[in-house]
């Protein structure tokens, strides 16, 4: 169009109006249906859904639909594609289903474990930080900071001389057994006389610093340091003999086994040395053998920050036992003289403590100290023990959590029982009761008797010697 002075004139642009409804009342379900499928086949209820899903605890929504994320993806913003914020989707409506399948309690046995507990564990970590807390707080106010400087070493020390001379002479009887197999791989002696000789130096070994503690009446300290390093000399000396004894056999005798040994095995069946010996009495192993594996230097950084966290823990150790645990045994009646139930009660006050000093034990020396004297010596074999927190039964925590011992009984007790044609069921006894015995000896032999408070520690060391019976009895019967 044009003007009267010749100028076009625009037209204005038109104008989309929505087409009347129809009339009269008029419903068409058919336009209803067809209207809602699209609504809920859109992104923005797919999205809804997904969120209400999610905000309901329902794993099992609809997935997004892939138009949803390439809309996403093309736009950068959730809004545009009806998200969370789109509160107009079916999935929000009273009309959706809440409750979509069978679904059990968390807590109900058959999806407890299927399900993190951390908030559980969490809750674990702040009631016995609040209980310890009050405890700490508890043995303060009651008996003061009790640690010592003369804790460890003090005037009344200066009397186990005699146990350090006798600890400082435990080396001879290597050198012994050292001389009998030199002997012995030359043909100068039997088998049989090298055999006995073996049995006269460790019942020796183990003999004499008995008697040297029972004639001192040494400190309970003293005592169990120098039958500590005494059992170990004692479980070495065994190792040696045995082990070299086979190695005769194998090589010398030219007795037949079952599988033959690779060329890497037949080398390392030699005759011992002086060397071999000194890092067998070194190492952090129970087990001998002519050589182990080696790393190839020592980390002088990690070796020091081992050594001092072996001292911090140490101290903390000396703490326990100082602050808590000596409290409780000085201000207790003698267990046969107060009653059972006085005894058990005063057991009971001392398990906590105990279950600490254990922790930290174990830590201390199946960890930073035995991987100190192996990094020291270059040993390579660093498996001191194993995940024992794990353990499903009690046969399986026993063998676990002392590697040097559980190797040594498998070794030494429990395949020559196997061998010699005993049942298994008698060499799993004969394994756990020696275990047993190990393990309680060192604790018994060095407490004197004479002091009323050292019968409860005697009667605290029988229940652990039950417990090593019910161990025992557990892998026999195959009890969970």
């Amino acid at each position: 169009m044009e003007d009267s002075n010749g100028a076009e004139i625009k037209a204005p642009p038109p104008v989309q109006r929505r087409p009347p409804r129809p009339r009269g009342g008029g419903f068409t379900p058919e336009g209803f249906v067809a209207a809602l499928r699209r609504r809920l086949s859109s992104g923005a209820a797919v999205a809804a859904r997904a969120s209400f899903a999610a905000d309901s605890g329902d794993e099992s929504g609809p997935p997004e639909s892939s138009s949803s994320h390439s809309r996403r993806d093309s736009s950068g913003d959730t809004s545009s594609a009806g998200g969370p914020g789109d509160f107009t989707a079916f999935s929000f409506r009273a009309a959706a289903p809440v409750h979509r399948k069978a679904k059990e309690s968390p807590l109900s046995s058959d999806a407890i474990f299927k399900q993190s507990h951390a908030g559980l564990f969490n809750l674990c970590i702040v009631v016995l930080v609040a209980v310890n807390g009050r405890l700490i707080i508890e043995n303060l106010m009651k008996y003061g900071l009790l640690i010592r400087a003369g804790f460890w070493f003090n005037s009344t020390s200066l009397r186990d001389w005699p146990l350090l001379m006798c600890c400082l002479s435990l080396p001879a009887f290597p050198l012994g057994a050292f001389s009998v197999e030199q002997l012995a791989f030359r043909n100068v002696i039997t088998d049989a006389v090298a055999t006995c000789l073996h049995i006269i130096l460790t019942t020796a070994e183990i003999v004499y610093p008995v008697l040297v503690i029972l004639m001192c009446d040494s400190a309970v300290v003293s005592g169990f340091l120098l039958m500590f390093i005494a059992c170990i000399v004692w479980l070495k000396l065994v190792s040696f003999a045995h082990t070299n004894h086979d190695i005769r056999q194998l090589t010398i005798s030219g007795k037949k086994v079952d599988n033959a040994p690779s060329t890497d095995d037949m080398d390392s069946l030699q005759a011992p040395t002086l060397g071999s010996l000194v890092y067998f009495m070194m190492a952090p192993t129970l087990c001998y053998q002519p050589s182990y594996p080696r790393t190839e230097n020592v980390r002088k950084g990690w070796l020091i920050r081992q050594i001092i966290l072996y001292l911090i823990f140490t101290g903390i150790q000396g703490f326990i036992i100082e602050q808590y645990i000596n409290p409780i045994v000085v201000n207790s009646q003698h267990p046969l003289k107060g009653g059972l139930l006085n005894a058990i009660e005063t057991v009971l006050r001392l398990s906590l403590p105990n279950v600490y000093l254990w922790l930290c034990m174990f830590y201390c020396f199946f960890h930073l100290w035995l991987n100190i004297l192996a990094e020291i010596l270059r040993f390579g074999d660093r498996e001191f023990y194993k995940d024992w927190w794990n353990a499903k039964t009690i046969d399986e925590y026993w063998r676990k959590w002392n590697m040097p011992v559980h190797k040594w009984i498998v070794r030494h007790i429990y395949f020559p029982c196997m061998r010699s044609g005993i049942s298994k069921e008698v060499a799993v006894f004969v394994s756990f009761f020696v275990s047993a015995v190990l393990h309680e000896v060192n604790l018994l032999l060095c407490l004197p008797s004479h002091n009323h408070t050292n019968y409860l520690a005697l009667f605290n060391h029988f229940w652990h010697l039950l417990g090593h019976l019910g161990g025992l009895l557990c892998s026999l019967f195959d009890v969970q």
